[in-house]
């Protein structure tokens, strides 16, 4: 079984991929395989409502989206992770999300998949983002397991999300429910 962890922030090594990087490990000591997937530094535009994906295979725009959403549809297991930017998920996954939201209405690849979003905040903002990225997942039909809290946690410089306690265990607690359900729903 195979977990995909995507991160949605455009800075290498930051909290986001920090805290994604935790919640892997948490599901890779329950027996998956994890990747963890980086946008920083990739194209990837939003949708252009083009209608291109309703007729025919694939999207119309040319750009680093294809490569992901592969990942994304092969998997068992999947969390997003997105940084908080202007009380919203960064553009980067917005844009990624949309287009595989809409490229996946014929042949819903992630109904039955389990998983969930992660966000990292420098204060405000963490809540509405997650159900942001919640209404995703919910509309894709993709399993949600909870954990000890909202997928939320602080932290604004590189590294300060690991000094939050909650956030981090809260990640972990996430990471080993996701991983147990998927064995339990796709194993």
């Amino acid at each position: 079984m195979k977990a995909v962890g995507i991160v949605g922030s455009p800075r290498k090594g930051g909290n986001s991929e920090i805290i994604t990087a935790h919640c892997l490990k948490a599901m890779a000591e329950e027996g998956l395989e994890t990747e963890l997937v980086r946008l920083a530094g990739l194209d990837i535009r939003g949708c252009n409502a083009c209608g291109y994906c309703r007729e025919k295979e694939g999207c119309s725009i040319k750009d680093d989206f294809q490569a992901v959403y592969d990942k994304m549809i092969a998997t068992d297991a999947l969390v997003v992770a997105s940084p908080v930017y202007f009380g919203s998920a960064t553009s980067l996954v917005k844009g990624l999300l949309e287009r595989a939201g809409f490229m996946s209405y014929r042949t819903r690849p992630f109904s039955g998949m389990v998983g969930g979003p992660l966000v990292v905040a420098r204060r405000a903002g963490k809540n509405f983002t997650f159900m942001e990225l919640m209404h995703w997942f919910h509309i894709m039909a993709v399993i949600n397991p909870g954990s000890t809290y909202w997928n939320v946690a602080i932290g604004r410089e590189k590294g300060e999300v690991e000094k939050d306690e909650e956030g981090m265990r809260t990640a972990w607690n996430f990471g080993k429910n996701v991983a147990r359900v998927a064995k339990l729903v796709r194993g």
